[in-house]
C-alpha cells in the first residue's frame, strides 16, 4: 500500500502499521486496559443517525467556525500530540505545516519534540499550548510565562492525567523515552530499518519543552512513570483558576467530562472546554465524548465555547458532533498515523480528504454552513 491509496482512517492506519515499529506503531494505536473506552468513542456516533434535506441550494458550502478566539477555515484541528517526531521525523513541522495550508489550528505538546518557539517563528496559523500541571509549581510558572512571551494563542491545560492510563501494550512492549530495546522490540526495530535510518540520520530527539527543566539523561522514562512521577495529582480548582488570571487570554481545559466540571469551567474563567477522554487512554470504562455532548451543551454552550475530541474518524463525525452543540471538534490519531505514514504529505492527504467529506456530507445534507447544523439533523435510535 502507498499513500495515494489512502482513502480513509483505516487505511493509514494500515500503512502506518507497515512502516512503524512495533512498539511505536502500538503507543499510538493503544488505550488503557481492555481498551473498552478508546471502542466507544468511534462507535458512540454509529448510534445516532444524520436526517438530511434536499433542495436546499448547497451550490455553496462555508464550513469556517470561530473557536475561542480563532478563525478556523475548517472545523476540524489537529489536537496537541506527545513525541511525534518519534512517528515521523518531520514531527510537529510537518503537522503545523499541513494545518496552516488547510487553514486549521494546531497543538504542540509539553512533550512535544519542536520547540514552542521554533514553530511560532516558521507558522503563523492559530496555535494551542497543550500544558500538563508539574509537581513543580516553579517550573509550571516558567513554562507559562515562556509561552506568553512566544506569544501562544491557546493556553490547554490537560486535566485528565494526574496519573498515568494503564497502557498494557506500552507495559508490553517496553516502549519508554528514551527506547529501552528488548531483545523483542529490537526485532520490530530490525524488521523495519527505512524507520531507524530516519531516526538515526535526523535531528536529536528532545523534548525541549522539557529539556531545560527535566534531567532525562539518567536513562529510559516510559510515559506512564512521566505521569505518575512528575505530574501532580494534588492539582485542584483554585490551581487552575491561578494560571487562568495568571495567561490572561484564551484558555481551555482538556478533559472535562462531567456538568458540574464544565460549569466549574466556567465559573473560573476559562474560554473554552474540550469535552475529552484521552483517546481512552485514561480512565477505561469512562463514558465517550460525544455520548456527554449534549448534555454538557445544554449547561454551558451559550457561556463558553464547547469543543470534544476522542475517536473522531469521518467527516460524518464531526457533522454530527457540530449538530449537537460543539463549536468544532479535535482528532489526534486521525493525522497521526498519515504523519507516521508519510509526513507532511501524510497530513495533508488526511486534512484534505476530512475536509471533502466534511463538505461532501453538508452539501447532502442540505447546509451551506456550520450555523445550519442542528439536532433536527440527528435521530438517536
Amino acid at each position: 500500500m502507498r499513500l495515494k491509496h489512502c482513502h480513509n482512517f483505516h487505511d493509514f492506519r494500515t500503512l502506518a502499521k507497515k512502516r512503524l515499529p512495533g512498539p511505536i506503531f502500538n503507543y499510538i494505536d493503544g488505550a488503557a486496559d481492555d481498551e473498552l473506552t478508546y471502542r466507544r468513542n468511534w462507535q458512540s456516533f454509529d448510534d445516532c443517525d444524520l436526517v438530511p434535506n434536499v433542495l436546499r441550494d448547497v451550490k455553496e458550502i462555508d464550513m469556517s467556525v470561530s473557536v475561542m478566539g480563532q478563525k478556523l477555515d475548517m472545523p476540524i484541528y489537529c489536537s496537541p500530540t506527545a513525541l511525534q517526531r518519534i512517528f515521523h521525523h518531520e514531527g510537529e513541522f510537518a503537522v503545523a505545516g499541513a494545518a496552516e495550508k488547510f487553514g486549521t489550528m494546531f497543538g504542540v505538546s509539553s512533550l512535544g519534540t519542536v520547540s514552542l518557539q521554533d514553530i511560532k517563528a516558521k507558522h503563523s496559523n492559530p496555535q494551542a499550548y497543550q500544558f500538563y500541571f508539574h509537581k513543580d509549581r516553579g517550573l509550571n510558572r516558567a513554562m507559562l510565562q515562556k509561552a506568553k512571551e512566544i506569544g501562544i494563542d491557546i493556553m490547554m491545560l490537560t486535566v485528565d492525567t494526574i496519573t498515568g492510563g494503564n497502557r498494557e501494550r506500552d507495559l508490553r512492549t517496553g516502549f519508554s523515552i528514551p527506547f529501552q530495546l528488548t531483545p523483542a522490540s529490537l526485532l520490530q526495530f530490525i524488521l523495519k530499518p527505512k524507520w531507524g535510518v530516519n531516526y538515526i540520520t535526523h535531528e536529536k530527539f528532545t523534548l525541549p519543552q522539557l529539556d531545560s527543566h527535566v534531567d532525562m539523561s539518567g536513562g529510559a522514562m516510559s510515559i506512564g512513570k512521566y505521569f505518575t512521577e512528575m505530574l501532580d495529582p494534588s492539582m485542584a480548582w483554585d490551581d487552575v483558576a491561578e494560571m487562568v488570571k495568571f495567561w490572561d487570554g484564551e484558555f481551555c481545559l482538556k478533559g472535562i467530562m462531567s456538568v458540574e466540571d464544565a460549569r466549574k469551567a466556567v465559573d473560573i474563567g476559562c474560554t473554552g472546554i474540550i469535552i475529552s477522554n484521552h483517546g481512552g487512554r485514561q480512565l477505561d470504562g469512562s463514558r465517550s465524548p460525544f455520548d456527554q455532548l449534549a448534555e454538557i451543551v445544554d449547561a454551558v454552550g451559550d457561556d463558553i465555547d464547547v469543543i470534544m475530541d476522542s475517536g473522531i474518524q469521518r467527516g460524518t463525525h464531526v457533522l454530527k458532533a457540530l449538530s449537537l452543540g460543539a463549536k468544532a471538534v479535535g482528532g489526534g490519531r486521525f493525522y497521526l498515523f498519515p504523519l507516521a505514514a508519510a509526513g507532511q504529505k501524510g497530513v495533508e492527504r488526511a486534512l484534505n480528504l476530512m475536509r471533502s467529506e466534511i463538505e461532501r456530507g453538508m452539501m447532502l445534507m442540505g447546509c451551506r454552513s456550520i450555523s445550519e447544523l442542528t439536532r433536527k439533523n440527528l435521530k438517536f435510535r
